[in-house]
This record gives C-alpha cells, structure tokens and sequence, in this order.
C-alpha cells in the first residue's frame, strides 16, 4: 500500500501518526481511504464539495500532483504520498 505522510501540524487529526497506509491506486481512492480511516483529517484535506483544499499540497514522490494529473493521479503499492500545508509570505 502506498504511505502517506502527514504533517506535524496535521497528526492531532490522524491519531498522532506521522505516517499512515492508504490502500488506493488513485489519489482520490488515497484521500477516499483517509476520509473512512481518519475524518477529522480528511475535513483538513477538503474543501465543503470534497475537494481537494488550495491550501494544502499533495506529492506524488516528490511531484506535485496539480503538475500530474491531480485527483487522478496513479500510484502504485511503493509510492510515497506527501500532504503539505501550502505556506504563504511574502
């Protein structure tokens, strides 16, 4: 199964783990699982329509997901997914 890493900021929300399995071939079936396994971590991840939120950055091995092709995204049983809070400044 694919690894999700979560976050510092994002682990109260995920049971305090700093990484987590998520069986899915898909992006959307990785956030899908997140949704059934740890709610209150999907609700961090999803806009009110489901939705990916634009504050948060998803990686698929180090590429952005939005540069792949986002939700739909393929991944495979050793992939690493990184969610990132986006960061603003300026």
């Amino acid at each position: 199964m694919p690894t999700v890493k979560i976050p510092t900021s994002f682990r109260d929300f995920a049971n305090g783990e700093a990484t987590v399995e998520s069986d899915g071939r898909s992006i959307a079936e990785i956030v899908d699982g997140i949704r059934r396994q740890y709610p209150k971590f999907y609700e961090q991840l999803t806009d009110d329509n489901g939705n990916l939120s634009p504050f948060v950055n998803v990686y698929l091995n180090d590429d952005d997901i939005r540069y792949l092709d986002k939700l739909n995204t393929r991944v495979s049983p050793q992939d690493v997914i990184s969610i990132l809070p986006a960061v603003a400044g300026g």
